[in-house]
Parts: C-alpha cells; sequence; structure tokens
C-alpha cells in the first residue's frame, strides 16, 4: 500500500511519530484527549473536517494536502549540488585515468574532515567528482567511505531515499570485508530511520552489530563500530515504539563504550561514552520524557568530552536539544540550543529541513527569543 493509499489515521500517525511526538503530546498541542488521538490514529472516530485536519496539520508541521493522500502544492526545492550528486551515482563508466590510491585517500580524507566541520557546500561540489574517482580506483576500503559519507550528507540534507542508495552501495562495495559491511551498516540505519523505515533498521542494525561484536579478538574501532550500531538500533528500536528495547540497547552500548581507550576512530564513528549519554538525551526526548531529557543535557555539554566531539556531531546534537525544549515549553532554551549549534556548525543550522522546522517553532513564540529572529532570516523563513 502506498502512502497515497493509506487512511488518514494512519498517516497523522505516521507524521506523529516522525515528529517524535507520543500520542498525549499530540493530545495536549490540539488541546484534547489522548483516547481522541488514538481513535483516529485507529480509524474508530472520522476525520472528515477540513477545520479539525488544518489544526492537525498545523500541529504536525505538514500541509493538509499531505494528510489528505493530495499532492502537496508547497513548493519544494533541492539544495544546489544534490543533481550532480545524483548523477553520478547513476554513471557506471569507470574514468579512463582514476588517481592513485594515495591521492585518492587524501581526498576521502579531506571529504571526511569537511563533513565532521559540517562544510556541507564544500562536500556538494566535491562529491561528484570523488564518486567517479572511487570508481576508478576499485579499492573497496575508499568505496564504502566515499558512499559513507556521501549517504550521510544526503540524510542531512533530507534526501533521505538518495541517501539509502548510497548506503547501499556503500554495502554493495563492503563485499565479505566484515568490518567494512559493519561501517556502511551505519549509514543504511541512518538513511532507513530518516525515511522512516525504523523496523528495516533495527534489523539491520541489530544483526550487523551481533556480528561486528561477537568473537574476543576485535579491534577497540571494531568495538567502536558495534557500539556506533547498538545506538543506532536503538534510536530505531524508539522509532518502532519499543522504549524498553531502546534502554536495553544503549545499556549494551554503554558496556562497550567502558571499554575503549585511545583509539584513533579510523572508521569515523565519534563512538565512545560521550556518544552514549548524549544518545540517552535524544532517547528520552523522543519517547515524551523531555524534562529528563534536558536535566541530562544540562550536564553532559560540561563535559570536556563533549568540547571534543566534532562539530557535526555537536550541532546535530543540539538541534535535536532545541525539539526537547520545545516539548517543555522552554522557548529560551529551544533558542540557546539553537544558536550555540549555529555558532558550532552553521551548516547544520542553515542547510537541514530539521532544524529550518525546530527554528520555525521557536520564531512563532512572541516575542521570538533574541537570536532566533537572526537564524529565522538566514534560513529565509519569514514569522
Amino acid at each position: 500500500m502506498s502512502s497515497d493509499d493509506l487512511p488518514i489515521g494512519r498517516r497523522v500517525a505516521g507524521w506523529r511519530v516522525r515528529r517524535s511526538m507520543t500520542q498525549q503530546m499530540l493530545a495536549d498541542r490540539l488541546r484534547r484527549s489522548k483516547s481522541w488521538v488514538d481513535k483516529i490514529e485507529r480509524g474508530v472516530r472520522p476525520l472528515d473536517r477540513y477545520s479539525v485536519i488544518q489544526e492537525l496539520s498545523r500541529v504536525l508541521r505538514v500541509d493538509p494536502e499531505v494528510l489528505l493522500g493530495q499532492p502537496s502544492s508547497a513548493p519544494t526545492s533541492t539544495p544546489a549540488g544534490v543533481d550532480d550528486i545524483r548523477a553520478a551515482l547513476a554513471r557506471y563508466d569507470l574514468p579512463p585515468a582514476p588517481p592513485q590510491t594515495d591521492e585518492l585517500r587524501r581526498q576521502v580524507g579531506h571529504a571526511w574532515l569537511s563533513y565532521q566541520h559540517a562544510h556541507y557546500p564544500e562536500l556538494l561540489r566535491v562529491l561528484p567528482g570523488l564518486l567517479d574517482a572511487v570508481q576508478g580506483a576499485r579499492s573497496a576500503e575508499l568505496l564504502v567511505q566515499a558512499y559513507r559519507i556521501t549517504s550521510s550528507l544526503l540524510v542531512k540534507l533530507g534526501e533521505a531515499d538518495l541517501g539509502w542508495l548510497a548506503a547501499d552501495r556503500a554495502m554493495s562495495a563492503a563485499g565479505d570485508d566484515p568490518v567494512l559491511a559493519a561501517t556502511a551498516a551505519i549509514s543504511v540505519a541512518q538513511a532507513l530511520r530518516a525515511s522512516g523505515r525504523d523496523r528495516l533498521a533495527l534489523a539491520a542494525t541489530l544483526a550487523a552489530a551481533n556480528r561486528i561484536t561477537s568473537g574476543p579478538q576485535r579491534s577497540a574501532g571494531e568495538w567502536a563500530v558495534g557500539g556506533t550500531l547498538l545506538l543506532q538500533a536503538a534510536l530505531a528500536a524508539v522509532g518502532c515504539g519499543d522504549m524498553r528495547r531502546a534502554d536495553k540497547l544503549i545499556d549494551r552500548a554503554a558496556a562497550v563504550a567502558t571499554n575503549l581507550r585511545g583509539y584513533d576512530d579510523r572508521h569515523h564513528t565519534s563512538f565512545g561514552p560521550i556518544a552514549v549519554e548524549l544518545a540517552r538525551v535524544v532517547v528520552a526526548a523522543s519517547r515524551g520524557d523531555a524534562v529528563e531529557a534536558v536535566r541530562r543535557h544540562v550536564t553532559i555539554v560540561r563535559r570536556e568530552a563533549w568540547r571534543r566531539l566534532p562539530a557535526e556531531y555537536r550541532g546535530a546534537y543540539l538541534v535535536d536539544v532545541a525539539r526537547a525544549y520545545l516539548q517543555v515549553g522552554d522557548l529560551r532554551g529551544a533558542a540557546r540550543a539553537l544558536v550555540d549549534a549555529d555558532s558550532i556548525a552553521p551548516a547544520e543550522v542553515r542547510c537541514r529541513p530539521l532544524a529550518r522546522t525546530v527554528i520555525a517553532d521557536v520564531a512563532r513564540g512572541h516575542p521570538a527569543p533574541a537570536g532566533v529572529a537572526r537564524l529565522a532570516n538566514l534560513v529565509g523563513l519569514t514569522r
């Protein structure tokens, strides 16, 4: 069944989950009962008044036509450079003279640094050529890395389906190498979660995590990949509504993190105890416990380990924290998180559709908190 064929109640439920709301949270924002929301989502109560559909669409931040299963009249835009990446992914002819492996390795390393520093416009310019080059080099390791970077960037920019294609290419390039396959599975999970396919993401990450963490003869980097997969699995479990499993998976990741000391992060996971703590904040907010999420957040950002994380990681996390502050009705806290994210990784705030949505929500405050009006203007929003 396509999304257009779904009953409207199912569409409401799907967008509620994608907005990280519980039924009670949605009910509170609509000033209705949780029972009313539950009956709407199950189709027990008809949703046949357009004024109510408009109110639901406002709270869920989608066009009414989306809930009705009709094509949206809202204009859409593709970030400059995405079409070039799409074209590169569609090319199968190999370049006649691929660069030397050492030079290609340097280019891939530079792309990773650009991603971790959230230099997304630069990446959009260089990735098409890099994808062409790595196909010519026929190096599984470099192919997987290039496709992972591409997938992660596309997911950031709201191109989840294209990101899944790049992640799938990474998985294919990994072949029989268990470590490369595990790193590719991280990108697969991120793309699947971004497109609302949490059950598929959970299955993929659990299988990959169990493979990479089985057996005692594993390097620290391999354990870090396994821990990252467990965190991705926990986030997918939240998307499936399985909060107990999410907590257990984070506990497993925490046990992995305690045994990691001083590894060089060659697989670009940024995994460690601080990553586990950040995941606990995101999971708490996603299950509706925003008060607990904010309490944990205030403690975590005081740690030295927080400041050592890549700018991309911190910026993305702060956008999630802004959503938690919104859940508790703290517009100033949400504004601080967004302004901090913009100072750490401007592209995280100015290029991502998710951040744009959070900015719009905060900017609706009367008056809008300091700093958010400036961000709203920077991303082209009007109050």
